[in-house]
């Protein structure tokens, strides 16, 4: 390559490397609370990436960084924390823990390598933390698993770690074990099983290394014995196996050797207990990533095709090759504008470099496909809120761009003279709707505007405005995501309210019906003069309306049944008695009366509508509420709670299957639309954060007569 290899020196201390191989990309996973970001506190600290830790309680982390996240006291957007060890660059890639922000945790999956499951000693996971590790299991990711909180009074290493092999699998072992201090409770050293030497941090970190004491050679022993059965299993050594079986001593370099590549094939899963707030095991977990985890040429690249669907050659992860990159995360900054980071895949991403923006396939998201020219004016590298520029970034690395007119979360950035498209991964529905509403017409400008900018960020969420009740209404992941996203419009200085989400129904009648029309006016010598008179049938659900007209001997002249018929629809539309449109009705013309002078295409279009209205008066109308087909996917033990719950919404269950990825139900209902409004949090609590669901209209049905005068009041039509 012709670019050389830099120190920090010129790049606002961001470590650079040209080499994939000298890069690590690890995302931080685990539920909220488990101690992710003060972790990667810890890890930057002792790197002397910052000087000092941050606290989340303070508010001065480098990851939490977003105003929401300080108020929350919990991270709430991805993050990227480069550090370097040993002459490796470890990008730390930071992931929310609750379950609303699932969409910035799938864009680090997409963006890293490796994945470091974070657990607390305390708190053991919760079910989205074992849902998240089948899938990762689903695409091969190589993972690891750091306890944390050891320095808590209740933290049970030897429970977590029976937790995470009940959950994630047999091949889940220590490579240390705590050793606990003199007060029997604080953690002030590890036991290396595979070194069978003490880790010390009495003195601080770095630990001290020494010979264990003999109380500690037992459980030593009985740990070593188990860890070096499961690594010899993975071996690709086959007479290791039986050598250790026959009593000879295996060297601890060759099982360091086959730890590092099973672990980096993903058939081998270690656990390293750390204490963040001591530095207890720092050390360890940084050799780790570094060693064990693979290197970016070690990672499946994703398909690539022209941006017009035709195949390309496969990526490699070549800095000289075709650069193809993406957009994994997408901000908006009050004082910079856009700012995207960037996971390069092949190529290398250089300043005043004009490249190829693409983006297709989330139109239904409301992102309409695009492509544009653009030049990069500046790289960075992210370390939290921090740009520091660089001078390139290399294929494998992580970077970030500013100020692109077009670049969207899911976008492809490739060259200008070879464009290519990654198809955008898989991204969750949102199914919370949330109407808003600017408080002033001054605001509804900037309202809109400031929607718009969130929405290019954030595929999660989706805005529409329902042409039927005229709400705008944004559709978020759960009540946090809302919170979040309601925040950042105030702090853009917009004035909005919420209020209750309407549901679209419908009426039709239940019976035939008849109606008289009558609409005479004498003003100013001028009259309006119409009588018609109708009948009104109803038809199959999905049936439309049906227009006829059996008039005899030309009482409504032949000019003016299509007036009558005008009028008719238009008050279908306008609906009867709660305002919701009318559907699935055949209106029929039998009589009426014109004059000479006096009848009018509006005269009769008012007559139409009398005729109707009188139809309504006279006859039984029902009201429809759509009933959507919802599945939801939910581990086995929730199964029953969902389906009881189901019932307990007026839900038909039609049915349960095995998912096919396995350890999960999927369960198929019809459930009313007015029911779901807030199903996404119900199922959230429901299932402890694990169970999703996704959701198709199916059709209209007639809503029970005790529920009707409630949900006219709850989603009354937009003219009631």
């Amino acid at each position: 390559m012709a670019q050389k290899n830099h120190d920090k020196a010129g790049t606002g201390g961001a470590p650079m490397v040209d080499e994939p191989g000298k890069i690590r990309n690890v995302v931080l996973v685990g539920h909220s609370g488990a101690g992710k970001t003060t972790l990667v506190e810890a890890l930057l600290e002792a790197t002397g990436t910052v000087g000092r830790a941050g606290s989340v309680a303070d508010g001065t982390t480098v990851c939490d960084h977003d105003p929401a996240a300080v108020r929350q006291q919990r991270s709430v957007t991805l993050a990227c924390a480069p550090l370097t060890h040993d002459g490796v660059k470890v990008n730390l890639l930071d992931t929310p823990g609750y379950a609303d922000f699932v969409g910035e945790l799938r864009a680090g999956l997409r963006a890293a390598d490796a994945a470091l499951f974070v657990v607390s000693a305390v708190d053991g996971m919760d079910a989205a933390t074992a849902t998240l590790w089948e899938e990762c299991a689903a695409v091969g990711m190589p993972r690891a698993v750091a306890v944390t909180r050891l320095d808590h009074a209740r933290a049970d290493f030897d429970e977590t770690v029976a937790l995470c092999q009940r959950v994630f699998g047999d091949n889940v072992l220590p490579l240390h074990l705590p050793m606990l201090g003199d007060d029997g409770v604080s953690t002030v050293g590890l036991m290396g099983l595979i070194s069978q030497r003490v880790f010390d941090y009495t003195q601080g970190h770095p630990a001290q290394v020494r010979d264990p004491d003999p109380e500690h050679l037992p459980a030593i022993a009985e740990a070593r014995a188990e860890l070096i059965e499961g690594i010899i299993a993975e071996s690709e050594d086959e007479t290791l196996m039986d050598r250790y079986l026959g009593g000879e001593t295996i060297e601890s370099g060759i099982l360091v050797e086959d730890l590092e590549k099973a672990v980096a094939r993903g058939h081998f899963y270690p656990v390293v207990p750390v204490c963040a707030p001591t530095g207890v095991g720092l050390d360890v977990l940084l050799e780790l990533l570094t060693a064990a985890f693979p290197t970016p040429l070690e990672h499946d690249l994703p398909v690539v095709t022209g941006i017009d669907g035709s195949p390309r050659p496969p990526l490699t992860c070549d800095p000289d090759g075709p650069l193809v990159a993406e957009v994994v995360r997408t901000a908006i900054d009050r004082h910079v504008g856009r700012v995207s980071l960037v996971r390069v895949f092949s190529g290398t991403l250089r300043p005043e470099q004009t490249v190829h923006v693409s983006g297709h396939g989330l139109a239904s998201r409301g992102h309409p496909d695009h492509d544009a020219d653009e030049r990069v004016a500046h790289v960075y590298s992210p370390l939290g809120a921090t740009l520091r520029e660089v001078p390139y970034c290399v294929a494998g690395d992580i970077c970030a761009l500013t100020k692109s007119g077009s670049a969207e979360t899911g976008d492809t950035v490739s060259a200008r003279e070879e464009p290519l498209l990654i198809a955008p991964w898989e991204m969750p529905e949102p199914q919370l709707p949330i109407a808003v509403v600017a408080r002033s017409r001054s605001d509804e400008d900037a309202l809109a505007r400031n929607l718009a900018r969130l929405v290019t960020g954030d595929p999660t969420m989706r805005l529409e405005r329902n042409p039927e009740t005229h709400q705008l209404v944004l559709w978020c992941m759960g009540e946090a995501h809302a919170e979040v996203v309601l925040d950042r419009l105030r702090a853009g200085g917009v004035e909005l309210d919420t209020e209750p989400v309407r549901v679209a129904l419908r009426e039709t009648f239940a019976a035939a019906s008849k109606g008289h029309g009558r609409h005479v006016k004498q003003s100013g010598g001028h009259g309006q003069y119409a009588v018609c008179d109708i009948e009104v049938e109803p038809l199959p659900t999905g049936a439309g309306f049906e227009f006829h007209e059996r008039v005899v001997g030309g009482a409504v002249p032949h000019n003016y049944i299509p007036s009558v018929e005008k009028g008719v629809r238009a008050q279908l539309d306008r609906g009867l008695l709660s305002g919701h449109p009318v559907v699935d009705v055949r209106v029929t013309l039998t009589d009426g009366k014109a004059h000479s002078v006096d009848s009018s295409d509006a005269a009769f279009q008012a007559a139409g509508a009398l005729a109707l209205r009188e139809a309504a008066e006279k006859g039984q109308i029902n009201l429809l509420e759509p009933v959507d087909e919802v599945t939801v996917r939910v581990p086995d033990g929730y199964v029953g709670s969902v389906m009881s719950d189901m019932s307990g919404r007026r839900g038909r269950v039609l049915g349960t299957e095995p998912d096919s990825a396995g350890g999960a139900t999927l369960v198929r209902a019809e459930v009313p639309a007015t029911e779901l409004v807030r199903y996404a949090v119900e199922l959230r609590s429901m299932t402890s954060g694990a169970g999703t669901f996704r959701r198709a209209f199916a059709r209209y049905e007639p809503v029970p007569s005790h529920l009707t005068d409630g949900l006219r009041t709850a989603h009354p039509g937009p003219t009631a």
